[in-house]
């Protein structure tokens, strides 16, 4: 009986739209294949608000925070490609004007499905002088895409 109740709420779930779903796991819902993807408010909103959360969280880094974007551009897209690229990438650049009145460049890629397991888009992002452990190596070159 369990197991037919399981496979109705299943059905039920991808009659409603299974999207729904994805959505609520989804950090940042938006459609990768959107135009201007690089510039949508919701992965700019998640680029300050985690940028937040590290100046707080990593010590010795100043108190600064992202006032607003300016100069955004998309570097480069890998679609994706069955059997060879499993991932949608878009790797993007953006100057970001901080509270301390500089200018930073923030590079960033968003990739998809990379979400919350594996449903969704997830944006990682490097801002220029703020990746005090080198997770992203110098200069936050690993966000910066190669352009052979």
């Amino acid at each position: 009986m369990v197991r037919f109740a399981r496979l109705l709420f299943v059905m039920a779930l991808a009659l409603a739209g299974g999207t729904v779903a994805a959505r609520a796991a989804d950090p940042v819902a938006v459609a990768i294949d959107t135009p201007g993807i690089c510039g949508n408010q919701a992965v700019l909103n998640r680029i300050t608000s985690r940028f937040r959360h590290q100046v707080h969280n990593v010590p010795h880094l100043p108190n600064v925070a992202i006032a607003d974007f300016h100069r955004i551009r998309e570097s480069l897209h890998q679609p994706k490609i069955a059997g060879e690229r499993p991932i949608d990438r878009r790797y993007c650049h953006a100057k970001a004007d901080m509270t301390d009145g500089r200018s930073r460049d923030v590079w960033y890629v968003i990739e998809r499905p990379m979400g919350f397991a594996g449903l969704g888009s997830n944006v990682e992002f490097c801002v220029s002088g703020f990746d005090r452990w080198n997770v992203y190596d110098g200069r936050c070159r690993v966000l910066r895409p190669a352009l052979w």
